[in-house]
């Protein structure tokens, strides 16, 4: 009998420390009112990473959480796969390893794993696989942290879809066998087209820093292709995200019909409205993280800790989680929640 493989549980780590949708307008010289970033943009306030606040060290924080909520030996877990940003305390070093460590995961083993901010979803299926085909895996964490916030310069009028970037992190155990909260399906896609039409332009190899743009470098995240990512993603972003869903609800024997509740990343109103109402659903069968802002790859943690603290997800419910990524790439899991 095929192995089955569920979520024990989620921990998630916010700052103390918020930006409010007031800021982000003064941020923006006047291009964008702070009626207009609620409203349209749906940000209330975003997240703002502390003094020690690093991505490594909020994952560590998530990592604790979801120990702490779960019951959970961290001795009992077997591989610790980091889902956090690649912008960390130091370069070329293993936040997965370090996470380990700091929580006393002793008898795992751990890498990194990046796909943006189709991370927390691609994680989710690469460790549904690996516990189903590996004898020797029982439990894994998937934890990280994010933010490239840092990174946003608000006055640059073509990052408006990036203004909600938020800072967090977040956790989630997945077990083999566990028999409820299950891992139904799972579909992932991708475009190799948009490789390069987004990302932090000034710090790699291609175009180091230097004395002369260091102060540039610190918010050189942009859309480096803008004309021809909107134009790619205005034609695909939609129908693909949609062939992901209809394609993970097929693969769990289930139809749009069925979902329950929308477990989506933070996006402009408009367009968490006009997803819902494609779907058939009302807006109380998901959560707008307007409060909240994107959090990367964090959100589906997220999201799916709030919806089960307010009673929107309980036993017997079918959760379509979704995320998209810079790359490019959009990803959707089914799961069913309960025995």
């Amino acid at each position: 009998m095929k192995p089955n493989v569920g979520i024990v549980g989620v921990g998630t780590y916010l700052p103390a420390q918020t930006r409010s949708a007031a800021e982000i307008s003064r941020g923006t010289n006047g291009i964008w009112s702070e009626e207009a970033v609620r409203a349209k943009l749906g940000i209330n306030q975003v997240y703002i990473p502390g003094e020690d606040d690093g991505t490594q060290e909020m994952g560590v924080k998530a990592a604790l959480a979801c120990l702490a909520n779960t019951g959970v030996d961290p001795k009992e877990i077997d591989l610790v796969m980091c889902i956090g940003e690649e912008w960390k305390e130091y370069p070329l070093t293993t936040s997965a390893c370090y996470i380990q460590g700091k929580i006393g995961a002793d008898n795992a083993w751990a890498i990194d794993v990046q796909n943006r901010c189709c991370t927390c979803v691609s994680a989710m299926k690469i460790a549904h696989d690996m516990l189903v085909a590996d004898d020797e895996l029982n439990m894994v964490m998937i934890v990280g942290g994010y933010r490239n916030g840092d990174f946003v310069d608000y006055a640059d009028k073509n990052m408006s879809m990036m203004f909600n970037l938020s800072a967090g992190g977040g956790a989630i155990l997945l077990k083999k066998n566990y028999g409820k909260n299950l891992l139904l399906g799972s579909k992932i896609m991708s475009d190799g087209s948009l490789a390069r039409t987004a990302g932090v332009e000034i710090g790699g190899i291609a175009n180091p820093i230097t004395p002369e743009n260091l102060e540039e470098s610190r918010k050189s995240l942009r859309l480096m292709d803008p004309v021809a990512m909107k134009n790619r993603l205005n034609e695909v972003s939609m129908p693909n995200w949609f062939h992901c869903i209809d394609e993970s609800l097929r693969i769990a024997g289930l139809t749009r019909a069925d979902i329950d509740y929308l477990d989506v990343l933070h996006m402009k109103r408009s367009g968490h409205l006009g997803m819902l109402r494609d779907l058939g659903l009302r807006e109380d069968q998901s959560i707008y993280l307007e409060d909240y802002g994107h959090v990367g790859q964090i959100d589906q943690i997220l999201s799916l800790e709030l919806a089960l603290k307010s009673g929107q997800v309980k036993d017997g419910s079918v959760v379509c989680m979704i995320a998209a990524g810079i790359g490019y790439v959009w990803s959707a899991n089914i799961i069913k929640w309960g025995e």
